[in-house]
């Protein structure tokens, strides 16, 4: 079974990585990232999670991409995880979804928007699997204690806490690097959200815009901050990705930037 990576036990002490497409598209894009992927991390010797979003259930238009169905994202998901020997996450949006994703992937992803549902925390610890709980865009840090509770204290100790920034304005993020050590006191590890982080939501276009220059600066920050981890979402040509194509990292740019991120973690060790 797999279980949160035991960061500073590992050979190389390295952060690990949450990585994917905002979405599944389809099989043979996700295989094509997923081994991109493996190659990259197994390389730098950073623990891989293979991240891809089976439905996206938080549009702002009502013509926007959505999945391609639920069951046939999953079965990808399994197949990645089956094919590279890797652990996988996606995100849940209703409680009744908790068991039929944890037959298919490792870790339950909650999305910032719903991490206060206390229902939908409760199926997803009952699963047994691990709980990645994003923090809330209008949440601090240290708020997100109640969240790990809930989850806690329905008997599973699996949980990883994730940084996606907080609300600036009506169409802006920004990180407050507070948060990160806030939350690492609950004993979770915390991962920063480096591509969420930079969406600019509200527009008027109704499709959500991003700063992906910025992606390299957010990343460095965080590992200079002390985050367990990384989460990045990353395809191949972001310009044609069919969900949040505006904030991803062009997939050709990780092996570089983790190259970069390894050597300030080498630095604050």
């Amino acid at each position: 079974m797999f279980e949160i990576p035991k960061l500073h036990h590992t050979q190389s002490g390295n952060f690990f990585l949450m990585a994917g497409p905002c979405a599944i598209e389809g099989e043979e894009m996700a295989m094509q990232i997923a081994e991109r992927l493996k190659t990259i991390t197994d390389k730098l010797q950073i623990p891989l999670i293979f991240k891809g979003s089976y439905r996206k259930a938080n549009r702002s238009r009502l013509d926007s991409f959505t999945g391609i169905g639920d069951e046939k994202a999953l079965r990808i998901l399994q197949k990645v995880s089956q094919a590279f020997d890797v652990p996988t996450v996606t995100d849940i949006h209703e409680s009744q979804e908790a068991a039929m994703a944890a037959e298919y992937v490792d870790v339950l992803q909650i999305p910032a928007f719903l991490c206060r549902q206390t229902d939908l925390l409760v199926a997803a610890a009952n699963t047994g699997k691990v709980v990645n709980i994003k923090k809330g865009q209008f949440l601090s840090g240290e708020a997100m204690r109640f969240a790990v509770d809930k989850v806690r204290e329905s008997g599973n100790e699996k949980v990883i806490l994730t940084d996606r920034g907080n609300s600036f304005g009506y169409s802006d993020m920004v990180v407050d690097f507070r948060n990160l050590p806030e939350m690492q006191s609950t004993g979770a590890p915390v991962v920063m959200d480096v591509t969420h982080s930079l969406q600019q939501p509200n527009q008027s276009s109704g499709v959500t815009g991003g700063k992906p220059a910025l992606i390299e600066t957010i990343a460095k920050a965080a590992i200079a901050v002390g985050a367990d981890g990384l989460f990045i979402e990353t395809h191949p040509q972001p310009s044609i990705a069919k969900s949040d194509g505006a904030n991803m990292l062009p997939l050709d740019q990780l092996e570089g930037l983790m190259q970069k991120l390894i050597r300030i973690r080498q630095a604050i060790s």
